[in-house]
């Protein structure tokens, strides 16, 4: 028998990381109309704290922290106070690469806080996994790794490389922890706004759909990744982006 709504997660723990972005915030309401308990994480504190201002504090806490370094993942996740069901990993840094062989940056930042911090989130929750049934490691991409960003060379490749690193996080932690990524195209955060300012009439143009994506609905396919109807998904990388990479 499937779980009725709202309760399918009641009284387990889920982190959610970069929660105070667009696609977090609506992942938060997600897994709390579902009945879990939250450890929401992100360096911005007063994004956190207007999160929690709209959800209620009812099994909600906070954390602040960039996550910059393996101690400070594993310092996050101690603070959901006990073994964990889920990580939905968000967090994440978009920023322009103008190809300048004098300045380094922009490579080794994407890289650090797109794809060493999910290796390094991955590997301290491992072993604070709630695994009575499996438990979820959902990861995020791009379509960015698929069509590649012109202008965001460092970002495309930060976001191929979760794709391979989910791959592998799923034959080295089954049966225990199901892992899969989600890759998102133009969906209406704060993240993407430089881009759709940019095409401005033309940002739909490629899209099927016609339209950019909702956080919400981004944050449905979070949710089934982490619910027991996708108990035999793992290593998989779901694309949410209207047909954009169909176009």
């Amino acid at each position: 028998m499937p779980a009725p709504i709202g309760s399918e997660f009641a009284g387990r723990r889920v982190v959610i990381t970069g929660a105070a972005g667009g696609i977090g915030r609506a992942a938060t309401r997600a897994f709390l109309e579902a009945g879990a308990h939250v450890l929401l994480i992100d360096k911005d504190d007063a994004g956190l704290a207007e999160l929690r201002g709209s959800v209620g504090g009812a099994r909600v806490a906070l954390w602040r922290s960039d996550l910059a370094t393996p101690a400070a993942c594993a310092e996050a996740l101690d603070k959901a106070g006990g073994l964990i069901y889920a990580l939905v990993h968000l967090a994440g840094l978009f920023e322009a690469d103008a190809l300048d062989p004098s300045d380094h940056g922009v490579w080794d930042r994407a890289i650090g806080v797109n794809l060493t911090t999910a290796y390094d989130m991955a590997v301290a929750f491992a072993p604070r996994a709630e695994t009575a049934e499996p438990a979820r490691i959902v990861l995020t991409s791009s379509v960015a790794f698929r069509r590649g960003a012109g202008d965001y060379a460092a970002y495309s490749a930060a976001k191929g490389g979760i794709v391979g690193l989910t791959r592998a996080l799923a034959r080295r932690l089954a049966p225990g922890i199901l892992v899969n990524a989600i890759a998102p195209g133009l969906i209406d955060t704060r993240m993407a706004a430089p881009v759709l300012a940019a095409r401005g009439e033309n940002a739909t143009a490629g899209i099927p759909l016609r339209r950019i994506g909702r956080p919400e609905e981004v944050a449905g396919v979070i949710r089934f990744l982490c619910a027991r109807d996708s108990s035999y998904v793992t290593g998989q990388t779901i694309t949410v982006d209207g047909g954009m990479t169909n176009a």
